[in-house]
C-alpha cells in the first residue's frame, strides 16, 4: 500500500481556520509555562560560567522544541482528530522533558534527552506520514528535516549516557546540527535542499502563536516573582523589587505588542517568500527575545532575594536580560520594516552605559535603573508609532 495517512489533515486554505490558533495548541503551550519556570529556577541556582553554558543549551532546546511544533501545526490542522491526538501526545512528552530540566545535567539527563528526541523525531516523522499522500513536496521537505533530526538525536542520547565533560559538548553539537540544518536548508543526498521559497504559510497564525509564547514567558516571570515575594519578609526593598519587576514586564509587553507583533503578520502575508521570512523572523529573531525575558525573571529574583548585594552574576542577569530582549526586538523589527528602531537602539546603549556602573550599584538599584530604561523605550516606541500614523497592535 502507498505510504502515508489516508485522511487529509492539512490546514484548509482561504478559510478562517487557516489562520486560527486552536485551543489544543494553547493546551500544548501550557506545558511550557512550567518548563520556563523550571528553566528560570535552574538559571538562578546556577549563575556560573558553566551554568551559563548549560542554560544556553536548555533555552535553545526548549525554544527549538516549541517553535518546531508551531511550524508543524501551521501545516497540519489541529482541529482534526489525528493531529489533535498527536499534539496531546507531544504535550505529555514535553512535560517529561520539563520536569527533567533541574537535573538535565545530572541524574535525569537520560530522561531529558529521550523526551527531547521523541518530541523532535516523532513530530517530524508524523508530518512526513501525514502529508505523504496529500502534498508530496511538503513530505519530501520534512523527510530531509527528519534525516538531520535523527543525526542530532544520536548525539543527544549518547551525551546523556556519558559524564558531564562529554555530555555538554555532545549536546551542544546536537543542537548545532539542528540549527545548522535550518541555516543550510537541510541538504540531503538524493533529496536536495528544502525549498523554503515555496512554503506557503499562514502569517497571522505563526505570528499569533509566537506572540502568545512571548506572553507566556512574561507571565512566567511574574509567576516566579510572585512566589519569591510571597516567601520573602515584606520590606521597602522587597516591595520596590516587586514593583520594579511588574513595571519591567509591562514595559517589555508594551515594546513587543504595541506595534511589532501586528507588523509581523502583515509582512509575512505580503511576502513572496513567506516561509523564508517566517523562519528568520520567528525561528531565529525570537530566540534572543524569549531568552531575554527568561533572564529578566532571573534578575527579578536576584533583586528580591538579595537587593543590597554587589554580585557580578546578578548584575549580568539584571542588565543582560533587558539587553538580550531589546537586541532581539531590534533585529526583528529591522527585518520586517527595513529600518532600525531608534527607541530600542537607544535602550541598548543606555543599558551598556548602566553596565559600566554595575560595580558601584547594588542589585536592586540596577534593577530599578534597567526597568526605567525599558519603560523609556516603551514610551519612545509609542511616540514614534504615533508620529508615523500607525495604530496600536495590542
Amino acid at each position: 500500500m502507498p505510504f502515508g495517512m489516508t485522511r487529509n489533515v492539512m490546514r484548509p486554505t482561504d478559510t478562517p481556520r487557516a489562520d486560527r490558533v486552536t485551543y489544543i495548541e494553547l493546551f500544548f503551550d501550557l506545558v511550557f509555562v512550567f518548563a520556563l519556570t523550571q528553566l528560570s529556577a535552574y538559571l538562578y541556582e546556577n549563575q556560573s560560567p558553566l551554568g551559563v553554558l548549560e542554560g544556553v543549551i536548555m533555552v535553545c532546546a526548549l525554544w527549538w522544541a516549541w517553535v518546531s511544533t508551531t511550524w508543524v501545526t501551521n501545516w497540519l490542522d489541529p482541529v482534526t482528530l489525528p493531529v489533535r491526538g498527536a499534539v496531546i501526545g507531544l504535550a505529555f512528552v514535553s512535560l517529561v522533558m520539563s520536569v527533567s530540566i533541574a537535573e538535565a545535567f545530572g541524574e535525569r539527563a537520560w530522561a531529558f534527552a529521550i523526551a527531547y528526541v521523541i518530541l523532535q523525531v516523532g513530530r517530524t516523522a508524523f508530518i512526513v506520514w501525514a502529508t505523504a499522500r496529500h502534498d508530496l513536496a511538503v513530505s519530501r521537505d520534512f523527510t530531509a528535516v527528519l534525516a538531520w533530526t535523527v543525526a542530532s538525536a544520536v548525539l543527544w542520547v549518547v551525551g546523556a549516557l556519558l559524564p558531564l565533560p562529554w555530555q555538554l559538548p555532545l549536546w551542544a553539537l546536537a543542537l548545532g546540527i539542528e540549527l545548522a540544518g535550518t541555516l543550510l536548508a537541510f541538504p540531503v543526498p538524493g533529496l536536495g535542499k528544502v525549498r523554503l521559497d515555496r512554503w506557503d504559510l499562514s502569517g497571522p497564525h505563526i505570528a499569533e502563536r509566537t506572540a502568545l509564547f512571548v506572553l507566556i514567558a512574561l507571565g512566567e516571570g511574574m509567576l516566579v516573582t510572585g512566589f519569591v515575594f510571597a516567601e520573602t519578609e515584606s520590606s521597602p526593598a522587597s516591595v520596590a523589587a516587586l514593583v520594579t519587576a511588574f513595571a519591567t514586564a509591562a514595559a517589555a509587553w508594551w515594546i513587543y505588542f504595541d506595534h511589532g507583533e501586528r507588523v509581523g503578520a502583515e509582512t509575512i502575508e505580503a511576502s513572496d517568500t513567506p516561509g523564508r521570512l517566517a523562519r528568520t523572523a520567528y525561528t531565529w529573531m525570537h530566540l534572543p527575545i524569549v531568552a531575554g525575558i527568561v533572564v529578566i525573571s532571573v534578575g527579578d529574583k536576584d533583586a528580591l532575594a538579595h537587593p543590597h548585594d554587589h554580585d557580578v552574576a546578578a548584575a549580568i542577569a539584571v542588565i543582560g536580560g533587558p539587553m538580550l530582549f531589546l537586541a532581539g526586538t531590534v533585529l526583528f523589527r529591522h527585518l520586517l520594516e527595513r529600518r532600525w528602531a531608534r527607541a530600542q537602539l537607544a535602550g541598548v546603549l543606555a543599558l551598556a552605559l548602566l553596565a559600566t556602573a554595575a560595580s558601584v550599584l547594588d542589585t536592586l538599584t540596577l534593577s530599578i535603573a534597567a526597568g526605567l530604561v525599558l519603560t523609556g523605550v516603551a514610551a519612545g516606541e509609542t511616540v514614534g508609532r504615533v508620529r508615523r500614523g500607525r495604530r496600536a497592535g495590542g
